[in-house]
């Protein structure tokens, strides 16, 4: 089925924007710089929550992808946005660990709903042009969250936090609106559940080689969430204003290499450079933020990296296209999202330990290590298991 950006489309992109740009926001800035300044809650209770909102948001994946095939699409995004939103809410009251992290976790539980969906409603024949399109969408909400709120918090603490709560009610409110169908058609309900595990654990199967790396790639990611804020300010001396600078300069060089970087892999069909030479660039990127260099070499290093990230993402979700069987989309983005999202259980507690018994710099040596070791790894995989091939 072609995805064409019809009203029912646009409206899911209005959606998969303002969830993404309070994720965003909730994520990099309210959650670490909220929790530590406003709560007095540690570094390490913060990569807890962190790693808690993965963890419900990876778990319930495969189970999201599975509802998603037999009920319909405005039923499900919407019960999963209501249960985010009692999480946003909880925060302003989450002065203790415990409450902080379930917030964090009730908070997780709506992300996965609506980034299924567009991933059902791409065509197959131009998925990473058209999935560069929806990565632009999604990174502009993600990059433009946190720039705003890092702005914002400078200034209205509890300002902020009051926007992205309003901001959410928005999301769910106009998830009303959207289509009552399934996502990919009455068709799917023909398959029996047992037939579709079968099916997606033989898919697994052939994608083995390519695990090892979908979930070091989340680790490393992840784990750069609750220390960022602290290492931009602490190690690199920089203002809200500044660091949200960084964060836009790289975002508008990511969203605006997505779409062109989409439309060359389909054409060139090279998967496997694309991945390689994006993740080596990305490695030395933040093994170079790492060196605390002046202001403006961080900002075109950081471009640098919005760059090496739009020539992975389109590439690497048309790699993983591959590997979802036919006519489950549902279940089988499910899965493969599961599979990537136990990256990003580990990486934050991960990066909040480390960050506070050696330092925020040492999180980006090490993430930037994770990252040249998935080159490295790519390298050696077959061409043709790259491109989707022999599985």
């Amino acid at each position: 089925m072609g995805m064409r950006f019809g009203a029912e489309m646009r409206l899911i992109s209005v959606i998969l924007f303002l969830v993404e740009f309070v994720r965003g926001a909730v994520l990099i800035s309210l959650l670490p710089i909220y929790g530590a300044k406003v709560l007095g809650l540690s570094l390490d209770v913060i990569g807890i929550a962190i790693t808690a909102h993965y963890l419900t948001d990876t778990l319930l994946k495969m189970l999201i992808g599975y509802l998603l095939d037999r009920f319909s699409i405005r039923f499900v995004v919407r019960t999963g946005l209501f249960i985010s939103l009692a999480g946003v809410f909880l925060i302003q009251f989450a002065d203790m660990a415990w409450l902080f992290i379930l917030a964090a976790a009730l908070y997780g539980i709506g992300m996965s709903p609506i980034w299924i969906v567009c991933l059902t409603k791409v065509s197959d024949d131009k998925r990473a042009t058209q999935m560069g399109l929806l990565y632009t969408i999604w990174l502009a909400g993600l990059g433009a969250g946190p720039i705003v709120c890092n702005i914002l918090l400078d200034y209205y603490v509890n300002g902020t936090y009051f926007l992205l709560l309003i901001l959410s009610v928005f999301a769910t409110f106009l998830a009303f609106f959207m289509n009552g169908a399934k996502a990919v058609g009455q068709q799917i309900q023909t398959i029996p559940l047992k037939r579709q595990l079968a099916a997606l654990i033989e898919r697994i199967k052939a994608m083995r080689m390519l695990l090892p790396g979908m979930i070091l790639q989340t680790a490393g990611a992840s784990m750069l969430v609750p220390v960022l804020p602290n290492f931009a300010e602490k190690e690199l001396g920089l203002a809200g204003a500044q660091y949200s600078l960084l964060l836009t300069a790289g975002g508008i060089c990511a969203a605006a290499g997505l779409i062109p970087m989409g439309r060359l892999s389909d054409k060139l069909g090279g998967k496997k450079w694309f991945l390689i030479i994006g993740f080596a660039v990305f490695a030395a990127g933040l093994y170079m933020l790492a060196w605390r260099l002046p202001f403006w070499y961080c900002l075109v290093i950081v471009i640098i990296i919005g760059l090496s990230y739009a020539a992975i993402l389109p590439a690497w979700n048309a790699l993983l296209a591959a590997y979802v069987p036919p006519k489950q989309e549902g279940l089988g983005w499910g899965l493969l999202s599961t599979v990537e999202g136990l990256g990003g259980m580990i990486g934050p507690v991960a990066g909040g330990l480390i960050a506070a018994s050696y330092g925020a710099s040492s999180v980006l040596y090490i993430s930037a290590t994770l990252f040249g070791l998935i080159a490295l790894l790519y390298v050696m995989i077959p061409a043709a298991r790259m491109n989707g091939k022999n599985g």
